[in-house]
Formats: C-alpha cells, sequence, structure tokens
C-alpha cells in the first residue's frame, strides 16, 4: 500500500533536529510519495537539498505563497519563472487568497495568484490553491482563468458541499487532511457524498495536526489517520482509499 502526501513543507524548520527521522517514521508508515509546495524565495535552497536527499521520493512545486504577497512580490514572481527554466516542478504552489491573516495586499494577492495560474497553464502544470476566507475571491478568478488545461488541487479543503463541488466544476480535485479528524471540522459531514475520484490526501505538516496529535506538530506519518478517517466515512478499506487517492495524484501531477 502506497500512500501520496500531496502538501508537505518538509523543509520547514520545525523539522530540522529531526528531519532523517521523520522521514524515516513517513516511510515506515507507507508514505512514498511527497509533495512538497513552495512558500516564497527564501525556502528554494532547502527544498533543493531536501529532493537532493530523497530524490525518488520528493517532488516539489514553486511558487508565491499568498500570505508571502508583501511589495517585493514582482520579484518574487520572477524567481518562480526564473526557478521553471532551470529545474523541474510538478506543480505551481502553493497560490491562491488569504484574507484570514492580513488583507493589506489583497490586490497583490489577487494579481500574484492571476499571474502563477497563467504560468502554471503555460508550462502545463496544475496549480495548488490555498484559500482560507476567500472562496468567492478565488472562484472568480478561476472563472476568469478556467479552460482545458486548468487543474489542480484546493489544498487543506474546509469548505461546504456546495463550495466542494464548485471547486470540482474548475477540475479541481479536494487535498483532505487532518481537519477532518476534528469535532468542529464538518467536512466530515459530506465528504462522502464526493466521490473519491476527486480526492487525495495531504497532511500540510508541520500545521494541523489531526486527532490525536491536533496542536501539536504535524508530520507525514500522521497521513495514516488521516487515511483511517476516510475509511471510515467511505466504508472501504484503508488500501481501497490509498489507491485510489495515490492514482488521483499521479493523474494531478503526472508522476
Amino acid at each position: 500500500m502506497v500512500l501520496t502526501d500531496t502538501h508537505t513543507h518538509l523543509y520547514s524548520e520545525a523539522f530540522d533536529e529531526d528531519r532523517k527521522e521523520m522521514m524515516s517514521r513517513a516511510m515506515q508508515a507507507g508514505v512514498k510519495r511527497f509533495f512538497v509546495p513552495a512558500i516564497d524565495s527564501t525556502y528554494t535552497q532547502a527544498m533543493l537539498d531536501l529532493e537532493a536527499a530523497y530524490p525518488e521520493n520528493v517532488f516539489l512545486m514553486t511558487g508565491l505563497h499568498p500570505t508571502h504577497v508583501k511589495e517585493n512580490y514582482k520579484e518574487e514572481l520572477e524567481h518562480v519563472e526564473r526557478m521553471l527554466s532551470q529545474h523541474t516542478f510538478y506543480a505551481i504552489g502553493e497560490i491562491g487568497i488569504d484574507l484570514y491573516w492580513d488583507k493589506t495586499f489583497f490586490k497583490q494577492q489577487q494579481e500574484a495568484f492571476r499571474q502563477q495560474i497563467r504560468l502554471a497553464k503555460k508550462n502545463k502544470l496544475p496549480i495548488v490553491i490555498h484559500c482560507r476566507e476567500s472562496f468567492d475571491e478565488i472562484f472568480e478568478i478561476l472563472e476568469e482563468e478556467k479552460d482545458e488545461v486548468l487543474r489542480g488541487i484546493f489544498h487543506c479543503f474546509t469548505g461546504t458541499l456546495e463550495q466542494a463541488n464548485k471547486a470540482l466544476d474548475y477540475n479541481m480535485k479536494l487535498g483532505i487532511g487532518g481537519v477532518v479528524t476534528f469535532k468542529n471540522g464538518k467536512i466530515d459531514q459530506f465528504l462522502n457524498q464526493i466521490d473519491l475520484r476527486h480526492i487525495v490526501l495531504e497532511t500540510d505538516a508541520p500545521y494541523l495536526s489531526p486527532v490525536p496529535y491536533r496542536g501539536k506538530r504535524n508530520e507525514s506519518a500522521y497521513l495514516k489517520l488521516v487515511l483511517e478517517k476516510l475509511a471510515t466515512l467511505y466504508g472501504v478499506s484503508q488500501k481501497h482509499i490509498a489507491n485510489i487517492t495515490t492514482d488521483n495524484s499521479k493523474e494531478v501531477f503526472g508522476i
């Protein structure tokens, strides 16, 4: 049984003390494929080092995270474009709009999101969307940019059933992580109404640990807890969920 963590920040400083051990725990838990999203240019070298250490297992994205869209966002987008010309990446992400932490650069977030979608389509890559308190704003831009090339993942999906179906209309899959195990997460109330072919698994490590580790550092080994929850919700075996979600990840990322 092979599990795929479609969203994990393995280069995070949170793992500096035990990264090798953390990776070993994940692989022992069956997680063999790790897709690693970008934040901004300051993390690029750490991401490249990680890929060099685990070339058979780690697959990188490039992009500018919406909470890191600041005055220098145009320079950061130039860095993203430059990296695409120098290295192989499997998605543009994580990108999107975040209106939870700070709305100061909202217009710049919109522009960065739009530009990176176009960059993804130009390079025939999927996008990985960060959406926090911004579904309407995200959908507005996706509506502008939708075509036969647009595809990707709504990372850490926490919306309603209606929003889930709308995301699927834009050829997106839903990234399901630790939130599905939360009592107040709500997505567990309707998720089994979404066909499994639209679902991928993720941890967002070191963030959003599943129960019973909620509030503590997350790691990719805990993907097994997300798998267990989905198997219960859908009434199927863990192996069935693992196989389908890994196949879904191959469809999105092309590997």
